[in-house]
């Protein structure tokens, strides 16, 4: 098998009597692209919480790179190579585009807080910046306020924020919720891009924007992983069939 980025063993989160997750196990190797799918409240934005630390687990590891980080906190997995992105858009509207870039790669760069320090002499953070602004195509909006961007536009101004730091384990959020199919799949070929050779885990609703990107689909239902498999045997997959569509249908893209 190959070497693992995320693993899941028997992890389950309660809250109070509640438990939303309930043994959920999964393995995503490096350099994998993987969706996680499955019915509202099925559980699929808490596992993403317990991955990157803003829940913690009631029972079971999470493994980064093979290395527990139960009981880190978000900025800790962060520095440990684990970016994500939210449902919701999570900018600084008035600064440029080119400001949150700068922003997104400061401290994996090795600068610190500091307020004697000109941002505008740091040469590495400018050429990383720049970089990431031209993978995400926004070079022409570069000095608008993120605020003044399109939907679509801070949507991938989200991704570039979330890849500019480098991590090699990166976490989308239903990157495409909201969109028109054009720009849907214009993010499609974004997410393609700025994640290549880097290991994908994202949460998405949209059928054709999961069947076109992941090579594996995870289905989560009822908090617990019941089937992991390529795109077309999830498709064709009765169990999944029954849980997610009600059995009426199969799982098209």
């Amino acid at each position: 098998m190959s070497e693992l980025a995320v693993e899941l063993k028997d992890v389950r989160k309660a809250f109070g009597r509640a438990e939303i997750i309930r043994g959920a196990n999964l393995q995503v190797p490096k350099g994998q692209r993987y969706a996680i799918i499955g019915p509202n409240g099925a559980g699929k934005s808490t596992l993403f919480n317990l991955i990157s630390g803003r829940f913690g687990v009631s029972s079971g590891d999470i493994l980064l790179n093979g290395a527990s980080i139960n009981g880190l906190k978000p900025f800790e997995i962060n520095r440990r190579g684990l970016s994500r992105s939210f449902q919701i858009t999570n900018i600084f509207h008035r600064l440029s585009v080119y400001e949150n870039l700068r922003c997104a790669v400061l401290w994996s760069l090795g600068y610190r807080y500091s307020f004697w320090q000109r941002l505008n002499g740091l040469r590495d953070a400018h050429e990383r910046a720049e970089m990431v602004l031209e993978q995400i195509g926004l070079r022409r909006r570069r000095d608008v306020a993120a605020g003044l961007l399109t939907y679509a536009e801070q949507r991938a101004l989200e991704i570039g924020v979330t890849i500019a730091g480098g991590a090699e384990v990166i976490l989308l959020d239903e990157p495409t919720a909201g969109m028109s199919r054009s720009e849907s799949d214009h993010a499609v070929e974004l997410i393609r891009r700025v994640t290549e050779g880097k290991t994908l885990l994202m949460v998405e609703h949209d059928m054709s924007v999961v069947f076109g990107l992941a090579d594996k689909i995870a289905v989560v239902v009822y908090g617990e992983v019941i089937a992991c498999d390529t795109p077309a045997n999830i498709r064709a997959n009765a169990r999944v069939q029954e849980a997610y569509l009600g059995g009426h249908a199969p799982v098209e893209a």
